[in-house]
């Protein structure tokens, strides 16, 4: 892999973008302070938009480094974040990324998940020079499979009781595109 860090993406409708300190308002009233939201998540709902500052500044504080993947969703037509994608985990032996993501409930069923998505696996394809994308969802939070889905990710099974959020032990369920399906696809 050739790390390049969060570098600005863009499509159609979205910029995917480094956070700036000014993202803080809002991040906290789009999707970080929302039990709607994080409810399938592993960090819970930001109370005061001190904690989404303090998550801005961890941002800020590592984008210098090359291996760090973490980007706000901008929607281009109000100017403003409306939710996050990044690495979640990176395994250098194999050459793998996990995603997670997440959007303002606002924004749900508009396909710019998807979008975004599909912007950050071209990018790590293409670019960074993974052989293997894949992101997991809690087996009761079934639309986010559809997004991995529709990005041409495969299912490729659950795990039973393999991780923890806001709802406790979960199921997960497991997709994951490599670099020959996904070159048979372009």
């Amino acid at each position: 892999m050739e790390h390049k860090g969060t570098i600005t993406l863009e499509t159609g409708r979205l910029i995917l973008r480094r956070f700036t300190v000014g993202d803080a308002e809002a991040a906290f009233k789009n999707w970080t302070s929302s039990d709607t939201v994080t409810k399938y998540l592993r960090w819970q709902a930001h109370k005061d938009i001190i904690i989404t500052r303090d998550y801005i500044n961890f941002n800020l504080d590592n984008y210098d480094k090359t291996d760090y993947y973490n980007w706000a969703i901008e929607l281009k037509e109000i100017e403003a974040p409306i939710g996050t994608i990044g690495v979640v985990d990176i395994k250098e032996e194999i050459g793998a990324v996990e995603i997670g993501y997440c959007i303002g409930e606002k924004w749900w069923h508009c396909g710019y998940m998807s979008e975004a998505l599909a912007a950050v696996m071209k990018f790590f394809f293409e670019e960074v020079g993974v052989n293997r994308v894949y992101s997991e969802h809690d087996v009761n939070n079934p639309n986010s499979g559809k997004v991995m889905l529709k990005c041409g990710m495969k299912y490729e099974g659950t795990l039973r009781q393999a991780d923890r959020n806001n709802t406790g032990l979960c199921d997960t369920s497991v997709y994951g595109l490599i670099r020959e399906d996904y070159n048979a696809r372009s």
